[in-house]
């Protein structure tokens, strides 16, 4: 399977890319020489990681009949300092809201998304030490 995007510069330092699913811009941050007009680069791996686990355990938890009230999914990662800058640490903390949880298949889903459904997961471990950690919050 083939994934293309289209990205366009609408000048300075703003891009707009057409994805499957939608548009969205990037640019950079003001003290940089951007316009604050869009979402950063780097930013968006750190989304799409998060959405990519996201949607895995979702689906999963429907299917295991473990729904929840609510998830958060928080990605915070450290930069390299030399150039090209790569995020090298990425802890990802996975929140869930609700009551009676079902902790062994919220955390089997959870599992299974990080060890074997989500292709982004997959590639930062390529240049990325990951952490997890779930948190319950009751209602």
């Amino acid at each position: 399977m083939k994934h293309e995007i289209k990205t366009q510069w609408k000048g300075n330092l703003l891009f707009n890319a057409d994805s499957m699913g939608g548009s969205f811009n990037i640019d950079a941050a003001e003290e940089v020489g951007g316009t604050n007009n869009g979402l950063r680069p780097k930013a968006l791996m750190l989304s799409s990681l998060a959405g990519c686990s996201g949607i895995d355990i979702a689906s999963l938890l429907k299917k295991m009949r473990a729904e929840v009230e609510g998830m958060d999914i928080d990605v915070s990662a450290e930069l390299t300092d030399e150039h090209p800058k790569y995020y090298n640490k990425v802890h990802v903390t996975y929140r869930f809201y609700g009551k009676d949880f079902k902790k062994d298949k919220i955390e089997k889903a959870v599992q299974l998304s990080i060890d074997k459904y989500c292709g982004v997961m997959e590639m930062f471990r390529k240049f990325a030490e990951i952490s997890t950690e779930i948190v319950y919050v009751s209602n």
